[in-house]
């Protein structure tokens, strides 16, 4: 069995998604601490006439000290969720499968949950199912493991009786090969390759929101996504 794991991200990129369609579980790291300063699990790109559109998601951070990351919530003041539904709607009007997922996307901006985390898993459940993806997602919130890196992700695969990790190239250096070997844990690496697919606005953009994919290839996504 391999596992896998990513912190919560908002909207992923295509890569979060290559792992997981290399997985049978893909463990969702929300009880770690949240991470100082710009990070992928408050903000994404998507892509329109001008080229790569970020998109923000506020959260309370000042004053609150080291917070994990599923104690994380989002600010509900001011007209964000609104002005990124417009920008959506008018970036992906033309993208050919955006009004079969236009509902989700009113859904997420107009009931938004207290929690960061919560928003993130909404989204991400709903990608992988459109993507077509069948590996389990667990939180580590729900394994009850007391450990951190480099031997948190060995204590994962132990609880979950895994035989293999996923994981890029780039955790190489950060990950406790001793303690996976002496647990009977194949530690494997890989680099995903971004997938080319067709796209609005003229060049292509690489490493946007899954999202953007869906839009513009709908149910191609998946073999889109295998191939590269």
């Amino acid at each position: 069995m391999i596992v896998s794991a990513y912190q919560p991200y908002f909207a992923p990129f295509a890569g979060f998604f290559s792992k997981a369609a290399r997985s049978d579980i893909v463990v969702l790291m929300d009880s770690v601490q949240f991470p100082r300063g710009t990070t992928w699990l408050t903000r994404n790109r998507f892509k329109n006439d001008r080229g790569a559109l970020w998109m923000t998601i506020p959260v309370w951070q000042k004053g609150l000290g080291f917070q994990k990351i599923n104690e994380v919530r989002i600010c509900h003041e001011g007209r964000w969720a609104k002005k990124h539904l417009e920008s959506l709607r008018t970036a992906y009007a033309n993208a050919p499968f955006f009004e079969e997922h236009l509902t989700f996307i009113e859904e997420i901006f107009s009931d938004i949950p207290e929690k960061l985390v919560d928003l993130n898993l909404n989204i991400i459940r709903y990608l992988m199912k459109h993507l077509e993806l069948p590996a389990k997602v667990i939180l580590l919130s729900e394994l009850d493991i007391d450990a951190k890196e480099p031997r948190l992700s060995m204590e994962v695969c132990k609880k979950l009786g895994a035989s293999h990790f996923l994981a890029q190239s780039s955790a190489k250096k950060y990950l406790d090969k001793t303690a996976f070997q002496e647990a009977g844990i194949a530690p494997q690496f890989f680099n995903p390759r971004y997938p080319v697919y067709p796209q609005l606005w003229g060049t292509f953009v690489t490493n946007l929101s899954a999202f953007d994919l869906l839009f513009n290839c709908g149910p191609k996504a998946q073999n889109i996504l295998k191939k590269a």
